[in-house]
């Protein structure tokens, strides 16, 4: 596993300077896409076709775990749980979306025959693995669902994220309207645990042990930790390649400064209550706990719904070409025989990230190869 931590570490410092050196020597360079929309529109697309209910009810499990882990004592669990999921995680999406506002529209690296049938096996997997452990996960956020029951909510799941998916203008909606879901349940759980404004700045501020460590995150603090940046980079190219479209004239240091603080602002509003109720033990209702998981769900579907978008365009598998019901029938049929078939297979989600990882070597010298086609291009 040493060796994975040092592809990946190695991965990320690539991205990092990628991303300095785009700021600078694109700056001038208006960023817009097919179908641009308005910044928020495009935050409430990227956070809610990038994250998934793992946002929702993994921190009230991870705080105790890093309460008691030496290896993560140097800071506290508010700032890890931040670090997992906010801030500068949030960078590797400029660079697939520069990318795909920038580059591709003047290379079509991603129409070469083998990097295209690459890309979208990663997409179909990645997307059919995202419903795995959202089905792997199910007793943990539902308590004694049957197993009838797990199979068939999984199942309306994946139907829903299909039938969106048939209409962009749906997945656009509900992307809106989960996002304000989310707000709302923030607010809920606000008033919930009777928190006033000392109470969330003193627990806000633990935050500040994240910013003070930001050097540790650039590489995998522990084997779990690897798992999440692997899971970032694994969604890095198809989650640009999605949003990319609705980015609305911007220059290259607008979306990065976008992209890593406005997405984090709701993140860290989220863990900070959160932290909150876990510090101080507050039992939350059942109504919050069903409400939690509801706003999961649909974070799964907005989730689904963008990548089977992607990759159904990518393949030419479309509405138009297909009819919408048999379009229906052919992804949700792939995709929940995909889920059934992920009990049978030892995949995990650290061999997409490096499959994705290679795919970027893969681009890197392929724009080397072409980079007077590139420097010829207009900006």
């Amino acid at each position: 596993m040493q060796s994975a931590h040092i592809i990946l570490t190695t991965a990320i410092l690539i991205t990092l300077i990628t991303s300095v050196f785009l700021i600078i020597w694109f700056r001038k360079t208006l960023l817009t896409g097919e179908q641009p929309s308005s910044l928020m529109a495009f935050i409430a697309i990227l956070f809610t076709s990038g994250l998934d209910v793992g946002l929702i009810l993994f921190p009230l499990t991870e705080f105790p775990v890093y309460e008691t882990e030496a290896v993560y004592s140097f800071t506290n669990p508010l700032a890890l749980e931040f670090g997992f999921w906010g801030f500068l995680v949030w960078g590797f999406y400029f660079l697939t979306t520069f990318y795909f506002c920038v580059v591709e529209p003047r290379l079509k690296l991603f129409e070469i025959g083998w990097v295209k049938v690459m890309n979208n096996l990663v997409i179909i997997a990645t997307c059919a693995f995202t419903g795995f452990l959202f089905f792997s996960y199910l007793p943990d956020y539902i308590t004694n669902i049957p197993e009838a029951a797990r199979y068939a909510l999984v199942a309306v799941v994946v139907l829903a994220a299909v039938i969106s998916s048939t209409d962009i203008r749906l997945v656009i909606w509900l992307s809106m309207g989960s996002f304000v879901l989310f707000l709302a349940l923030i607010a809920a759980i606000l008033v919930h645990s009777d928190m006033g404004i000392d109470q969330f700045l003193q627990s806000g501020q633990y935050l500040g042990g994240y910013f003070g460590n930001l050097h540790r995150f650039v590489s995998p603090l522990t084997d779990y930790h690897a798992f999440y940046l692997f899971w970032w980079f694994a969604w890095s190219i198809m989650i640009g390649q999605f949003v990319a479209r609705f980015v609305g004239g911007l220059r290259p240091w607008q979306l990065l400064a976008a992209l890593l603080v406005l997405p984090s602002i709701p993140i860290a509003l989220w863990f900070s209550i959160l932290f909150y109720v876990h510090s101080q033990e507050i039992s939350l209702t059942a109504p919050l706990q069903i409400a939690m998981i509801v706003v999961g769900i649909i974070f799964v579907v907005n989730s689904l719904d963008s990548l089977t978008r992607l990759y159904s365009e990518n393949l030419n598998l479309t509405v138009e070409r297909l009819g919408r019901w048999f379009y229906i029938a052919v992804h949700w049929g792939l995709l929940f025989g995909l889920i059934l078939l992920y009990q049978f297979t030892p995949l995990k989600i650290e061999w997409i990230g490096m499959v994705v990882i290679l795919l970027y070597a893969c681009i890197y010298a392929l724009i080397f190869q072409r980079r007077r086609q590139l420097a010829a291009a207009s900006f």
